[in-house]
Formats: C-alpha cells, sequence, structure tokens
C-alpha cells in the first residue's frame, strides 16, 4: 500500500493506494500556508496515518509516502526547492515528513504527479509517452516519457504553461510577457470573457452571468451553445490558444497521448474536435502514426495517484 499527498496552497489532500492505482481511503484538511512549514509537513504526514487507519490497516503496510508539491523539487534528495504560494524555500521535505512517519518519502511537482497518476492509471496507462496537460488557474503540465517523468537536469523541466506563444504578449503571473498560459488557463478565459462582455452588452453571457464578479470559465461555453455570436467568438479565440500551445508540444515530443485536464475539459468534444483539427493540420510530421488527443480520467484524484506510485520511479536512485 502506498500513500498520496497532494499538497497545495488551500488544501492537502491525502489518498490510501493499491498496487493497482485504486483510492482505498482519502482524506484532507486546510494547508494553512501562511504557518511554518515543519507545522504543514506534520500535518500531512499525521493525515497519511489517519487515512491508513481509518481504512483498517496498520502503518507496517505503508511502503512509501510520495508527496506532490507546487513548484521546482529536487526529487533525488526529498527538498522542495522553491513554491511562490506556499512560501518554502529549499525546504527538507522528506527529512520533516520522516520525523513523524519514518517511511520512505519521494517528492515531485504536482503537475508531474498527475500526469504521472494519468500514465500509471488513468488514460495514458497502455502508452509510454505521454504528456497531461492542466487546464486551471494557470496551466500545468507533465511530461512522461519511457513511463518516466521528465524533470530536466536540474528538476525545473516541464513548465509547459510558461512557453512564449506571443512574443511581448499579455502579462503572465511569472512575469514573463506572452506565456501560454496567460492565454490558455481558466483566468485567462474568465478575463476574455469579462472583456467581451464588456465590449457586447446584449449578449447572453450576461443571462449566463449577472456580473462580471459571477464570470466563470463555464460563461462563455454555455452562451456559445445558445447561439450567441461573441461568445461563439471568444470559445473559438481561447480554443486556438489552447490548440497552438498543444502544436507545439506536440512537434516538439510527439508523445502517443495529450490529455486534458481541468474543469475545462468537461466541454469534451467540444473542445477537442477543434484542438485536434489544428493540431492535425498544423503537425509538422507527416507521418500516419499521430498523437492521440482526449480528456484526462482521474480528475481532482490524478495528484495523489501519481504521487502514491513516485516509489517506482525514484526508489533505488
Amino acid at each position: 500500500m502506498y500513500i498520496g499527498i497532494d499538497l497545495g496552497g488551500t488544501n492537502i489532500a491525502a489518498g490510501l493506494i493499491n498496487k493497482d492505482g485504486k483510492i482505498i481511503r482519502k482524506d484532507s484538511v486546510k494547508a494553512g500556508a501562511e504557518r511554518h512549514y515543519s507545522e504543514i509537513i506534520k500535518d500531512m504526514a499525521e493525515l497519511s496515518k489517519k487515512v491508513t487507519l481509518d481504512a483498517g490497516y496498520s502503518l507496517e503496510d505503508i511502503e512509501w509516502v510520495g508527496i506532490g508539491s507546487p513548484g521546482s523539487c529536487d526529487s533525488e534528495n526529498g527538498i522542495l526547492i522553491y513554491a511562490n504560494n506556499l512560501g518554502f524555500f529549499n525546504t527538507p521535505m522528506r527529512a520533516e515528513f520522516q520525523k513523524h512517519f519514518n517511511v520512505p518519502v519521494y517528492l515531485a511537482n504536482d503537475a508531474d504527479c498527475a500526469a504521472y497518476g494519468e500514465a500509471m492509471a488513468g488514460n495514458a496507462k497502455d502508452v509510454a509517452h505521454s504528456i497531461t496537460v492542466t487546464l486551471g488557474t494557470g496551466v500545468g503540465g507533465g511530461i512522461i516519457i519511457d513511463n518516466k517523468i521528465v524533470t530536466g537536469f536540474n528538476c525545473c523541466g516541464g513548465e509547459l504553461g510558461h512557453m512564449v506563444i506571443s512574443i511581448g504578449g499579455e502579462i503572465c503571473s511569472c512575469g514573463k510577457h506572452g506565456c501560454w498560459e496567460a492565454y490558455a488557463s481558466a483566468t485567462a478565459l474568465i478575463r476574455q470573457t469579462c472583456k467581451a462582455m464588456e465590449e457586447n452588452p446584449d449578449s447572453l453571457m450576461w443571462k449566463e452571468a449577472a456580473s462580471l464578479e459571477e464570470v466563470s470559465g463555464r460563461t462563455a461555453f454555455d452562451a456559445a451553445k445558445k447561439g450567441d455570436r461573441a461568445a461563439q467568438q471568444v470559445v473559438d479565440t481561447y480554443l486556438h490558444y489552447v490548440s497552438v500551445g498543444i502544436s507545439n508540444i506536440v512537434t516538439i515530443f510527439q508523445p502517443e497521448k495529450v490529455l486534458i485536464g481541468g474543469g475545462i475539459s468537461n466541454e469534451g468534444e467540444y473542445i477537442l474536435k477543434p484542438i485536434r483539427d489544428y493540431v492535425r493540420s498544423h503537425d509538422y510530421c507527416k507521418t500516419d502514426k499521430k498523437a492521440e488527443i482526449s480528456t484526462a480520467a482521474l480528475a481532482n484524484d490524478a495528484g495523489i495517484i501519481g504521487a502514491a506510485f513516485l516509489g517506482a520511479q525514484y526508489a533505488g536512485k
């Protein structure tokens, strides 16, 4: 049995996972990100014990614990190099966790864990090369090649959301201009929707959201499905941005599968068809073997499951 932990700025989620990638028990607590890291890590350890015991297992049944965290992770040494939304800097995650629960502990970026979860137990479990992109507050990405997480020599690789798709373009949360995240995240979609609503006071988007404060990632999609032209323009433009980034990913890596996660992926074929059409028409590779583009399967559990399997990648290294 394994424990997978998804550490976020708001919540800590932990799950007891079996060797088939099934969640036996999961629970969560508030992260309290303003606290010292030692307090947060203690809560992670206590939550790990709780899900184990609540499921009727003993702590001796746990082979290892995997932690998925925002930021850059030194997986070899179990150190969180930097996570800005947690205020962690060179934090000894493994050593601190083992003060409270002395088992092998493995650490990786949370987006990498989500991709690894899909590779081990989700929609990419039948292939060796896959990339999972999560369209949420930001744009997260994880690269799996030969069933291994790719992070680069300095543990900072795979930040797909921060490749530049527009020179001198929109400001990104990272401080650069023109990042894919600034155009393809749910945050960007909401910004694009609000702008269109202000320019089109008669749009059906105003029926979907009574005020700009109530706009969500679904607002433009729901209005577009009812025939609203301004909303359709928002959707078309947004999906163009998403498609440009995915096209770049396919050109560079040529994975067997590209999976799209996040709330927007719930739109299913409504977003997948135009993305596939764009990527096919812009694919540099002219062979008959093409990357399959589909939605992720594990939703919010992907990070927990992927973290739980980290020992399969890092044990013995």
